[in-house]
């Protein structure tokens, strides 16, 4: 009870605690969005994005890592967003206050934080995204993956797309909630795909778009997916949906370059569409119908409030209070079509676009726009003709080109469609409609159409020749009234070819600017860190310059190998660093080339051959005496050379003379493979003339070979006990009591025992290739005061 009694009064006290501390911070002074960009209140939206984009850039958390670089930037995007909004810098401005509904703040995964708790109906009813409490919004926009294979890849070639991911009890998917709501509302009407994406239901669809966490914001268009990556705000979002859209959709016309525009309708085949406004930049609505009918029409915009402009809104008369949109067809110097309205709709807007999408007469330049023309035959009531003219572009033609359209221009049945193609570029489907096909320069002809199937299946009739003459327009006005009589009248069928594609030629064109629009959105990912959707492609290239570098390099060393071993080695095996040459006798003495390289280990030479030696190579060291140098040498060179092909494996001596002391302290961790008996090893100096130590510098273990003597000797049984029992030393014979006699014997056999130190080196390397010699470990490198002369 006592329990209980306490914590009343405590929730109470931390309550008003919280409620005081927002009562505080809400007290505090409003910033000024105009000190915070340093701009005017006289400045133009333009001056402020300008500005805007400056500081963003400087005062980026993921550029600037200053203490206070996160706090300011987050002013400089709440000033913005202030000021880029007529509605609110006009409130600001007049009763200087920001209306806020909620704290500028926000995850701190988009670039924001939060700067101080705050209660709303949200953080009381918990709007997550259960499945009984799912976002009523959100679920008229959910996706699933068929719905986005089947349907939102193929339209994002006409539109582009945003699509959030999200999921049950995300957190922080309530903070950006509001933003996209709104968000979702303007760009819904302007012609923007909306789509949401439950992680927890759509898990294979969210993989497939690369989507790793939640909440995120993505753009599809053309079938590609670009992830948004600043904070969520209406303005960067707004600004991100601009920057999937292609950089050419829209040209800017002035006074200049007005009639060079209008003028491309032959080379493009495509009517141009003009949009007068007054704005600096061009409307995004504008944009995106230029992205949505860019294979049909060419968009242009004149910004009203440029002096370059004058003459050009003189000319068609243009009213400078409202928006007002002109297309242009074969007649450059009138519209065919205009609409003016201050509050243009999408809707009002591809109406307007739709009617207008084909010239007069546009050219057949691919089998694409001939099922558009030229329709096949659905119904009795919904029969299409077309009127076809088979033409050259030649000089000589103009003047029928000319009265073709002028004829076309006069037509009111919408029945009847007007084209014209070039015999040379569509050679297969002129030789059909044509009589006199071996001709070269055939005259021009008109055909009237009607397709029956998709197979190619039509109707067609040939009605004249045409010159352009009165009597030719009026041969063909009568066939058009007789066809609206009678459809039988073509009585000609045949199988019409595919048509060529007369702009496949532009596909390098295209490419180049695909290839443009691709390395600018690298390079803008790389600048914002985009490090998780980069890797694929960063991943990609450098395996490709690795494999190629690797390759090269491999090759180059292959051959440098290969003409190594081509070469003779007998001088540089034979010889020790001093120049003394090899006394083998000439029947063990391999050819010149079975000799390999063998360098001396010394103070100078110690610390690459050994010490440093790279990971995973070895120096195999044979270790020799002054008197028996040329000896083994020889030997040495012959037993090793069949192992020369490894890379990792490198060979030296060591003069037992000069560094003796080092050997003892090496192999004072070896004694177990040594066998030493402690009367012997104290009465005399241990002999290692012809042992072979096999040294892995880096993880610092040595094997070790010891002398074996297997030649014929008078004494077999001594010979054994000397070069097995004692490890290839001399020793005296227990059978043996005369010293002089034994000495002399030593003596005479002294050059053949030493010939036969190394009979069994070449098993032992065997041996040490499989890796079954016993390794003996070292904690570390004698010093190089170990191998200094002893004496």
């Amino acid at each position: 009870m006592a329990g209980s009694k306490m914590s009343a009064p405590l929730a109470l006290v931390l309550v008003l605690s919280v409620l005081l501390t927002g009562a505080a911070h809400a007290a505090g002074p409003e910033m000024d969005p105009y000190k915070i960009l340093g701009v005017t209140r006289s400045a133009s939206q333009a001056e402020i994005k300008k500005v805007y984009k400056r500081l963003a850039k400087e005062w980026h958390p993921d550029k600037n890592k200053s203490p206070g670089a996160e706090d300011m930037f987050i002013k400089i995007t709440k000033s913005y967003e202030i000021l880029s909004s007529e509605d609110k810098r006009a409130n600001y401005d007049r009763y200087g206050q920001t209306d806020d509904t909620q704290p500028y703040g926000g995850n701190s995964r988009y670039g924001q934080r939060q700067e101080g708790f705050y209660f709303d109906e949200s953080f009381f009813n918990f709007p997550f995204n259960s499945k009984n409490h799912r976002d009523f919004a959100d679920s008229k926009y959910t996706l699933h993956f068929n719905q986005y294979v089947n349907e939102v890849v193929p339209d994002s070639y006409k539109r582009p797309y945003l699509i959030k991911i999200t999921s049950d009890w995300c957190f922080s998917c309530i903070h950006i909630e509001p933003v996209w709501k709104e968000v979702v509302q303007e760009m819904e009407t302007l012609g923007v795909g909306i789509g949401v994406v439950d992680v927890g239901y759509e898990r294979r669809l969210a993989n497939h778009l690369g989507a790793h966490r939640t909440p995120s914001i993505l753009g599809v268009i053309n079938g590609k997916v670009t992830f948004f990556h600043y904070a969520v705000a209406k303005e960067h979002l707004r600004q991100f949906v601009e920057d999937l859209l292609p950089q050419r959709l829209v040209e800017w016309v002035t006074d200049k370059n007005d009639l060079q525009f209008l003028s491309s309708w032959h080379e493009l085949n495509k009517p141009h569409v003009l949009l007068f406004d007054q704005v600096p930049v061009v409307p995004l609505l504008y944009k995106l119908t230029a992205f949505a009918y860019k294979d049909y029409l060419q968009f242009g915009y004149v910004d009203q409030g440029l002096t370059e402009t004058a003459d050009l809104q003189k000319q068609f008369n243009i009213n400078t209070y409202a928006p007002t949109m002109l297309v242009f067809k074969e007649n450059v110097e009138k519209p065919a079509d205009i609409i003016q309205a201050k509050g243009m709709k999408k809707q009002i807007i591809d109406e307007f676009m739709s009617n207008n999408r084909f010239l007069l007469v546009p050219r057949l330049v691919n089998q694409k726009l001939f099922d558009e023309l030229c329709p096949v035959k659905q119904f009795h009531r919904r029969r299409k003709y077309c009127v076809l003219l088979i033409t050259g572009d030649e000089e000589t033609f103009s003047f029928g080109n000319e009265a073709f359209l002028s004829f076309a221009s006069t037509n009111s049945k919408e029945v009847v469609r007007f084209s014209y193609v070039y015999q040379r570029l569509q050679q297969p489907l002129c030789d059909i409609f044509m009589q006199n096909k071996d001709t070269v320069e055939s005259p021009a002809q008109v055909v009237i159409l009607e397709r029956r199937n998709a197979a190619g299946k039509a109707l067609f009739k040939q009605v004249t020749a045409w010159n352009g003459s009165e009597d030719d327009k009026q041969c063909l006005l009568e066939e058009l009234e007789r066809l609206q009589k009678d459809p039988s009248i073509l009585v000609h069928d045949a199988m019409l070819p595919e048509l060529n594609n007369e702009f496949a030629s532009m596909f390098v064109i295209r490419w180049i600017y695909a290839s443009y629009d691709y390395l600018t959105e690298v390079i803008d990912d790389i600048l914002h860190n985009n490090w998780r959707e980069m890797m694929p492609l960063l991943s990609l290239i450098f395996s490709a310059l690795f494999i190629l570098f690797g390759t090269v390099v491999v090759q180059a060393f292959s051959d440098s190998s290969e003409d190594k071993q081509a070469k003779p080695k007998a001088k540089d095996g034979t010889k020790s660093q001093n120049g003394s040459p090899g006394n083998g006798s000439a029947s063990s003495r391999p050819p010149k080339k079975n000799f390999v390289e063998v360098t001396e280990l010394t103070d100078i030479t110690y610390m690459s051959n050994l010490v440093k030696l790279r990971p995973g190579h070895m120096n195999i060291v044979l270790v020799i005496t002054d008197a028996s140098k040329n000896i083994l040498l020889s030997k040495y060179a012959k037993e090793v050379y069949s192992f020369t092909g490894s890379l990792t494996l490198h060979f030296s001596f060591l003069n037992i003379d000069k560094h003796g002391e080092w050997m003892d302290t090496l192999l004072e961790y070896a004694q177990d493979a040594m066998q030493i008996d402690e009367d012997d090893a104290g009465n005399r100096k241990m002999d290692y003339t012809g042992y072979v130590l096999a040294l892995n510098g880096h993880k610092k273990y040595l094997c070790l070979f010891k002398p074996v003597y297997t030649g014929e000797d008078i004494d077999s049984k001594s010979s054994e006990d000397e070069g097995g029992a004692s490890g290839g030393r001399s020793r005296p014979s227990s059978r043996d009591n005369h010293p002089p006699r034994r000495s002399k014997r030593s003596r005479s056999l002294s050059t053949l025992q030493i010939h036969h130190k190394l009979d069994r080196l070449a098993l032992w390397m065997e041996r040490l290739m499989e890796g079954t010699l016993p390794r003996y470990y070292i904690p570390t490198w004698p010093g190089l005061d170990k191998i200094n002369p002893s004496k």
